[in-house]
């Protein structure tokens, strides 16, 4: 079974291999990273780390039981309790209700080891895939007062609004 961790050092090449196997696929949804990303991928991965460890951001991945990186879901921008939340999955496993469970899991983390209360997500208009995750995941689209740019395309706000569980 999957399993949601918070990105290491550890996960770097991992990370990396998900990005390239599933580089023209994420590019059909937003701009394509560009190959300075792949290239310059160490130094990268180490400065969100550090954002990581100012607490500032968030950042995770779902990892499969053969370590392999099925998904990224961040938590950025973190401030006054609300943080935009962004995430891919491999194309292996879209459609499948993986985005939608593991949103919804970093949904509670986000409350529960964060304080957030508020979660921000940003979707391309014509990623139906996208919209459909952040709805089954209780988004609600806030409107075009507030367009969204989405890797240089039009795009839409979706906000959530958390609390933890309950203790049993």
């Amino acid at each position: 079974m999957p399993e949601l961790q918070r990105l290491q050092a550890g996960h770097a090449s991992a990370v990396l291999a998900f990005e390239l196997a599933n580089r023209t696929y994420f590019a059909a949804a937003v701009s394509d990273r560009g190959d300075d990303f792949f290239d310059q991928f160490a130094d990268r991965h180490n400065a969100l780390l550090a954002e990581q460890e100012a607490d500032t951001c968030a950042f995770y991945v779902l990892v499969a039981e053969d370590g392999s990186v099925l998904g990224r879901f961040n938590l950025v921008n973190i401030e006054d309790r609300t943080a935009e939340l962004g995430y891919r999955v491999a194309q292996h496993v879209a459609g499948r209700g993986v985005a939608t469970a593991t949103v919804r899991n970093l949904c509670q983390l986000a409350a529960t080891w964060h304080g957030l209360r508020t979660l921000r997500a940003a979707t391309a208009r014509e990623n139906a895939a996208s919209q459909k995750v952040l709805t089954k995941a209780g988004f609600v689209p806030v409107g075009p007062a507030d367009p969204a740019d989405v890797g240089g395309k039009p795009g839409t706000w979706y906000q959530r609004h958390i609390q933890p569980r309950p203790a049993n």
